[in-house]
This record gives C-alpha cells, structure tokens and sequence, in this order.
C-alpha cells in the first residue's frame, strides 16, 4: 500500500497532467516520445544541395494524372466521341432509378431558370431575367445527349456553366430526364403502353 501511494499514484498523476491539453498555450506541448516531433523533410520553395537547378519542389514526371482525374472516356466525361463530335445518346443506362435522381438535381439547378415542365418560365425569369428557350422547340428536340451535357458543363451565352456544382453522373441523369421532359410534352397515344391503355376510359 505504501509502495501505490509513494511512487504510482504520483507517477500517474504526472502522466494524467501531461496528458491535459486543450487550453490555449503559446509552449509547444510536453511529448514523451518526441520521434514525430522532428521529421526531416524539405519546405515549401527550400533550396535542395541533390538537384541541378536548387530546387526541392519537383514538377510531377510528364504525363502525370492525378488519382480520379484520367478521364479517359471522352464519350462518358466530355460528351463527345473520339472524333470530337457529340455522342447521341447518353452513355448511361435509362432507368427509373437514374431519371428520378435527374429530377431531383434537375430541380435544384435547372428548374429556376427553365421552369419545372422546361418550357423556360422558371421563378428567375418571372423576376425580369432573360428567358431561355424551351426544351420543347423542335431545334432542341433534334440535339444530341452530348450537346446537352456540355451546356451542361461549360454554359451557353447566359447561361454559366455547371461543372463545379454538378457531378458527371449527375449530369448525364438531368440529360436523362431533359429527355423524359421533352417526352412527355409531346407524347402520343403511341406511346402509352397496351397494359395501360386496357384501363383508360
């Protein structure tokens, strides 16, 4: 008992106490083991004695791709197929899944300016800006998947681009439902399925 009281309490005590942190200090903390504490490495724009030219930093090797950034489908990042020309349909598979998520981002980003039903008399335009056209004339009925994912992403004369706010999946899925949209304001008889036409009255 004498031995608890006289070394390990005060030992653990000592620890608990260099363990406190979280106040505001100017003093660096007490480290134990100060391993980590000095890591040699070179700064930013430090001189280095190994290379030629002085310089530590080095410019990554000649066709260097950063992780996630190769992009190597043109049809499915770009729109476009190798010729550079747009693809006309989208390189994505059409499900109800994907349209409806294309609604939903097409309702955040879209929808204020082009209206819900895309006939370009959104909230923004009821404020006095420039309309834009219709989803539903026939010139932008005829464009290709590829055109309208890169309005998308790099705007059109008022129209900023939308790169930064939306991702490339998400972007072919508003392309789906700009698609679904069209279709739907210009639908015929034709175009409802047997099974539901049985009901119709």
């Amino acid at each position: 008992m004498k031995f608890l009281l006289r070394y390990v309490m005060p030992v653990s005590a000592l620890l608990l106490f260099l363990g406190c942190q979280g106040r505001p200090s100017e003093n660096p903390p007490i480290h134990l083991n100060p391993n980590m504490d000095d890591q040699p490495k070179f700064e930013a724009m430090e001189k280095s004695k190994f290379f030629l030219d002085k310089a530590a930093m080095r410019m990554p090797v000649e066709g260097t791709v950063a992780r996630g950034q190769l992009n190597e489908d043109t049809a499915y990042f770009h729109g476009k197929d190798a010729d550079g020309k747009f693809v006309k349909k989208a390189p994505v598979p059409y499900s109800t899944e994907i349209m409806n998520h294309g609604r939903q981002r097409f309702e955040i980003y879209c929808a204020p300016c082009h209206g819900s039903t895309g006939d370009g008399q959104g909230i923004v335009v009821k404020k006095g800006f420039m309309p834009p056209p219709s989803f539903h004339i026939d010139r932008l009925r005829q464009v290709e998947d590829g055109y309208v994912f890169d309005v998308i992403s790099r705007g059109v004369r008022n129209m900023p681009s939308y790169a930064y706010q939306i991702p490339v999946a998400d972007r072919w899925s508003i392309v789906t439902y700009f698609r679904a949209l069209q279709r739907s304001q210009n639908a015929s008889a034709e175009d409802i399925p047997e099974s539901i036409k049985a009901n119709l009255k």
